[in-house]
């Protein structure tokens, strides 16, 4: 039997869920990371500071709803 779109987004979706804490904790981790490779870029130091900050300002998010809309759209392409 196989399934549909649908029921595969819905299966997706609810996996998303349930990653979403680690996915989320593991970007936040990573931001050191994000800061120091763009440290090594040849842009000045405003443009630098400018993004450290934006990247100590940002969040994850993760929408499983939205995932779950769009998926199945992308898969008909």
């Amino acid at each position: 039997m196989v399934r549909t779109l649908e029921e595969m987004a819905s299966v997706g979706a609810r996996k998303l869920r349930d990653k979403a804490a680690s996915i989320s904790a593991s970007w936040t981790a990573a931001k050191p990371r994000m800061k120091t490779g763009y440290a090594t870029m040849p842009f000045g130091a405003t443009r630098k500071a400018n993004y450290d900050r934006g990247i100590d300002a940002a969040t994850h998010r993760t929408d499983p709803e939205k995932w779950a809309r769009n998926w199945p759209a992308k898969m008909r392409e």
